[in-house]
């Protein structure tokens, strides 16, 4: 009888493992592994900007950003904001006098760091700001399609494209205005990168500052189109933004 009774606490015992495991993830040797869709929760957080100033992608998450990055998901999700956009601008009752802006940040906006990051564990890495300086002075980023299609798309129609990005005016703007033109980026209004009198301060505060001085100069923000929620916070945010997608960093 008590033997009886064993062998079913023990199969009962099994069972219950069984389910924790499958729940938690639980692996052979007794570890918990974060699962895929905790990732995918994280991710969603993440641009959704309900996760702020985190430093570093959870390192169970690697395998995960990889994916997404390079197996179609970030591609897809890219080209749906695209169409969002595209809807958008076709409905912009343009005027004649020269003076309807748009704005596009330029990292992970109109070219890739993503070689960069596949370096970096897709952000698993703390940032490095000496080697990411030494990668853009390559200027080797790639224009990402869909948001050059965009920019000639705005540039045909008549818009003022303004580039705004955090990159070093000192030490990165010829690299960066030979990559962004090597890549098809021809034809902007102007090219602004972050100058000393602005060294130190927040993305949020920089870029305000920046769309300020634009809509004191008349011109008119119909869009303005970012990886990082620092691109479209603050102040003087023009009538619409969009916000592309980017689990790889956070830019306060």
């Amino acid at each position: 009888m008590l033997r009886a009774m064993r062998v079913v606490w023990e199969a009962l015992l099994i069972m219950l493992l069984a389910i924790f495991s499958k729940g938690t993830g639980t692996k052979s040797d007794g570890t918990i592994s974060i699962s895929s869709s905790h990732c995918l929760s994280w991710r969603l957080a993440v641009e959704s900007n309900n996760v702020r100033g985190w430093r570093t992608v959870p390192t169970q998450c690697w395998h995960y950003i990889e994916n997404y990055m390079l197996r179609g998901q970030y591609d897809r999700d890219l080209d749906l904001v695209l169409q969002q956009i595209f809807a958008y601008l076709n409905d912009i009752p343009l005027s004649n006098d020269g003076m309807d802006a748009w704005i596009l940040d330029v990292d992970d906006t109109c070219i890739s760091n993503l070689f960069y990051y596949n370096g970096k564990r897709f952000g698993c890495d703390p940032y490095d700001p000496v080697g990411f300086k030494a990668w853009a002075l390559r200027g080797g980023c790639p224009a990402i399609p869909a948001v050059l299609g965009l920019f000639t798309k705005l540039v045909e129609t008549g818009f003022k494209v303004f580039l705004v990005t955090g990159r070093d005016d000192e030490t990165l703007a010829q690299a960066t205005r030979d990559n962004l033109h090597n890549q098809g980026f021809i034809g902007y209004e102007r090219l602004i990168l972050r100058t000393q009198a602005y060294k130190g301060q927040s993305a949020v505060l920089y870029k305000s500052e920046i769309r300020k001085q634009l809509e004191g100069e008349g011109y008119r923000i119909w869009g303005n189109v970012g990886d990082q929620w620092s691109d479209l916070l603050g102040d003087s945010l023009g009538n619409r933004t969009f916000k592309l997608p980017n689990p790889m960093y956070f830019v306060p």
